[in-house]
């Protein structure tokens, strides 16, 4: 099972509000105006990284129900997102080699778009399992935009006409229901325990025309990096940034890491048993993210990789590589798209010693 759990709770990215005043605007509503008196200054929603307080959020869905009388607006606010309104994450879940991947990668780097909303995903036997869960006081309504936005991500993957097994929305059954019938074609239930998505595991698993895992990989280093930035509360993206810093040469301990962050380990621990993980998974997870972009560089060989990642041995690095990917980071890079143009990513500082 795949989760995720937010934890900072308090930003939604601006181009996610910008998506809902142009809903507005489309529904013959005054969206600046609404946005205005929701409390967002139009300076605060400039450029493709900005972030909102996610107090006034809330106030903007009220505002925009009243305004357009819809409760399926929150549906039609997926229809003006744009390719680059999720940052590196829309070009890493266009990009994936299926939808599983895709789905994987919402859960992965969910914090990207806001840190409000955590997800799960899961095969439940013969099928595959997503939900949403809000970790804040949300609406109905933006929980509903996500539920459209990432069935039009799987239908521009897999296909227009692909739709869920079943879709359950824990709010009450709207008055009106023809738009949510027509725009999500699943059979719905309204009044559910949980926000959740069932699909096929056929059509979950099957390849992707459109894939590019090399394309996918450099997403996945960038909504790393911009993650890392963002999230200066998160002690999650505290550890992170710690690691990137400490990896180099050794695997640095939690007390290491914990004196750095300025408290003890056990307090450390704590906090990250709280945020939903350990000290060993973000460890794991950041080698991992880390060891694919540096192979993916013609320039970092295997030994460099080895020591940029701080593991012991050659040995050691192979082991979690084939764990991570069932492949030794040989045969996985000879087995990748040919490299062309890749770039040097700005996490790699310095080389090993030329007797490492």
């Amino acid at each position: 099972m795949g989760t995720h759990t937010a934890v900072g709770r308090g930003y939604i990215l601006a181009t996610w509000i910008k998506a809902i005043g142009r809903a507005l605007d489309a529904a013959g509503c005054n969206g600046a105006a609404l946005l205005a008196e929701a409390g967002y200054d139009p300076e605060d929603l400039e450029g493709p990284t900005a972030r909102c307080p996610l107090v006034n959020s809330g106030r903007l869905w009220e505002l925009a129900v009243g305004a357009t009388g819809d409760p399926a607006f929150g549906l039609k606010v997926a229809s003006h997102i744009k390719h680059t309104t999720f940052h590196a994450l829309s070009y890493g879940l266009a990009a994936s080699s299926t939808l599983k991947e895709a789905f994987e990668r919402v859960c992965r780097y969910c914090h990207v778009g806001s840190d409000a909303v955590a997800y799960e995903f899961f095969r439940c036997g013969a099928d595959y399992n997503f939900v949403i869960k809000p970790v804040a006081d949300l609406p109905f309504e933006p929980i509903d935009a996500l539920v459209a936005a990432h069935l039009r991500m799987c239908r521009s993957l897999i296909g227009r006409e692909f739709s869920p097994l079943l879709l359950e929305l824990r709010r009450p059954r709207p008055t009106r229901i023809d738009d949510f019938e027509r725009l999500l074609r699943a059979p719905l239930r309204f009044g559910a325990e949980q926000n959740r998505l069932v699909f096929d595991a056929d059509s979950i698993e099957r390849p992707l025309e459109g894939g590019n895992p090399e394309l996918a990989r450099y997403n996945d280093v960038i909504a790393l990096q911009y993650l890392t930035r963002i999230e200066r509360d998160d002690i999650q993206r505290r550890v992170r940034d710690v690691l990137l810093q400490r990896l180099e040469g050794s695997e640095p301990s939690q007390e290491e890491i914990a004196e750095r962050l300025h408290m003890s380990a056990r307090t450390l621990q704590r906090k990250l048993a709280d945020s939903g993980t350990t000290y060993k998974e973000i460890l794991d997870e950041t080698r991992h993210a880390l060891a694919l972009a540096y192979l993916s560089a013609p320039q970092s060989s295997v030994n460099e990789v080895t020591y940029l990642l701080g593991f012991s041995s050659g040995s050691c690095f192979t082991r979690a590589f084939r764990r991570w990917t069932g492949q030794s980071p040989t045969s996985w890079r000879a087995g990748a798209l040919p490299r062309v143009g890749a770039p040097t990513l700005s996490l790699t500082r310095s080389r090993p010693p030329a007797n490492s």
